[in-house]
């Protein structure tokens, strides 16, 4: 059974409304990154970067990598 807006959470309807929002962008723009090739080496880092996280390693601090001003 489908809820009505008066029955959904906040969250629910911001949810719904950010998939609204951005399901009309991709029709009125299209994907711009479709056609597009992913290279090897961003392909390898983005895996290794998943694997990182649901190893529970979150990267390095930002105080490490952070420059100072």
């Amino acid at each position: 059974m489908e809820k009505t807006v008066a029955e959904m959470t906040t969250r629910e309807l911001r949810e719904m409304m950010e998939d609204l929002v951005e399901e009309k962008l991709v029709e009125l723009f299209g994907d711009p990154d479709q056609g597009l090739e992913l290279r090897d080496s961003l392909r390898e880092r983005l895996l290794r970067q998943r694997r990182d996280v649901e190893a529970g390693e979150r990267g390095e601090a930002l105080d490490d990598t952070a420059v100072p001003a």
